[in-house]
């Protein structure tokens, strides 16, 4: 069964077909827009995480009154879901399988990612719709319906490619690799295998599943409002104090940082040999490798952030994109880069070792016990944000299926989403017990490449409205182009989308 699943996530979905869709989609929209998320960084600075040092409160409360979410806690909120766990666990893996050389290919596919999740996010503001309590949802199916299905007149049709996704996205709801390895980090850190409770030895891993679990419920009491407000207030802090705990581990080990880049520059061409404990990678894996964790770090192409960023108050649905853009930046360029860096600088990643475990001696082979314990919090903390995340991803769906409303759905959704992740401990311990935890990446892997396939595409269709909202954004905006004004704006007008949406 396992090999089956290993042919079935690298061979089939992580193959040949959905890289080159993944690259020449992103290649298509960097040349088309002009390397929009090269030449125009700065603007994407200035608008997003530079705008946050002069940000309008009265904004935030006007749009919390209107039942919206500020632009500040929606990239919180999608943030959450993307930096955290595949930030660190992921991208340790990503060196585990595929050697330093998975790094630059990580890097790669986010510098095309960033335009990718600009495209998508703008795509999933200017298709989305309102609820009866007036609040926005949106995301792929959104626009897979009105885009596909009203505009390209493509009728029900798109409902395949949306059950496709939303099979792919609600696949994820059942493997909950963020949860298992918390608690595996978090158990490790406390040097603690087991505990006695009520006179029966308990597996510390078991314990620390029911912690986050607990952990998990409380951060999704409140909604999709209510997880912005606790992110927006997590995020930044938590994001911060990782990134200290990396910086602090390069400088310690500053002078060998030039000679990790050149093998990370050399593997990603030539391959890794056999090290330690390390089996070995060639090119191919190592290029699957370093996008499918880029992926799964970064939410790029996936389709999961749009569904968040649709309920952000924003002036215009490029403005939002931004956001995407500086999410990819931040996450891969910034997070995944120091983690990577900490992970190959430590020399720990020939041991043998994968996912959290990894990033935990890691960082205790340079900050020791202390390290332990600071990063399995840290990680217990982004695994919660990260839960929460996706949360509102399947809130989003279950919206555009009309079931948010239905009570037995939200009861199931707030009590058995927490419990979700308890039966996956014990998996995780037999997998530990039987040397297959790598087994997990591979599932994780399965779960992200068919809403991704399906969402690339889908995206890659809908072109033409991207470019014409970019070209209007520049227009209006940054003072490029001139303003076509008798070009009608599909989501300026609420009535002709409530009339389509009726069609």
């Amino acid at each position: 069964m396992i090999d089956f699943v290993n042919w079935l996530a690298y061979t089939v979905l992580w193959g040949l077909p959905l890289l080159v869709l993944m690259f020449g989609t992103g290649l298509y929209f960097t040349i088309r827009s002009g390397f929009f998320q090269f030449r125009h960084f700065g603007w994407i600075w200035r608008h997003t995480a530079g705008s946050l040092f002069h940000k309008d409160v009265q904004d935030s409360a006007d749009a919390h009154r209107a039942g919206k979410l500020s632009a500040f806690e929606a990239v919180c909120t999608a943030v959450g879901g993307t930096v955290g766990f595949g930030n660190i666990a992921g991208v340790a893996t990503a060196v585990a399988a595929g050697g330093p050389g998975a790094l630059m290919w990580m890097w790669i596919c986010a510098l095309l990612g960033m335009i990718l999740k600009q495209v998508e996010v703008t795509l999933g503001v200017y298709y989305r719709g309102r609820n009866e309590n007036g609040e926005y949802f949106g995301g792929p199916t959104y626009y897979m319906q009105k885009g596909l299905g009203v505009q390209r007149r493509w009728g029900g049709a798109w409902k395949i490619l949306g059950v496709i996704f939303g099979a792919g996205i609600f696949s994820t709801f059942f493997v909950t690799s963020s949860n298992l390895t918390a608690a595996q980090v978090l158990a490790g850190a406390t040097g603690v295998s087991s505990v006695s409770i009520g006179g029966m030895n308990v597996d510390m891993i078991i314990l620390m599943g029911f912690v986050i679990t607990v952990l998990t419920y409380i951060a999704t009491t409140g909604g999709t409002r209510g997880i912005a407000q606790k992110f927006s207030r997590l995020v930044p802090f938590m994001s911060v104090a990782y990134l200290l705990m990396g910086l602090v581990m390069i400088a310690v080990n500053i002078t060998r940082v030039p000679s990790a880049f050149v093998q990370i520059f050399h593997d990603a061409f030539t391959g890794t040999a056999v090290i330690g404990g390390f089996a070995g990678a060639t090119v191919a894996s190592i290029v699957r490798t370093g996008v499918a964790r880029s992926v799964y770090s970064n939410e790029a192409g996936w389709g999961t952030s749009p569904m968040v960023h649709a309920s952000a108050d924003t002036p215009h649905p490029v403005e939002q994109g931004l956001w995407g853009s500086f999410e990819v930046f931040f996450d891969t360029i910034v997070v995944c880069t120091i983690t990577g860096l900490a992970v190959v600088l430590s020399g720990c990643w020939t041991g043998g070792e994968t996912g959290g475990t990894l990033a935990l001696n890691s960082f205790a082979s340079g900050f020791g016990v202390i390290g332990s314990v600071l990063l399995a919090v840290i990680m217990v903390i982004f695994t919660v944000t990260t839960s929460g995340g996706w949360f509102t991803y399947y809130i989003a769906i279950l919206n555009h299926m009309g079931q948010s409303g239905n009570r037995f759905v939200a009861v199931l959704m707030k009590v058995f989403y927490a419990l979700r992740g308890l039966p996956g401990i014990l998996w995780t311990i037999y997998l530990v017990q039987t040397n297959n935890q790598g087994f997990i990446w591979t599932v994780v892997d399965i779960t992200s490449a068919i809403p991704t396939f399906v969402n690339v595409f889908v995206i890659l269709i809908l072109s033409g409205e991207y470019f014409r909202l970019l070209r209007d954004y520049k227009a209006r905006y940054m003072g490029i182009g001139t303003v076509r004004e008798g070009e009608r704006l599909f989501y300026e007008d609420d009535v002709q989308i409530e009339e389509e949406n009726a069609a």
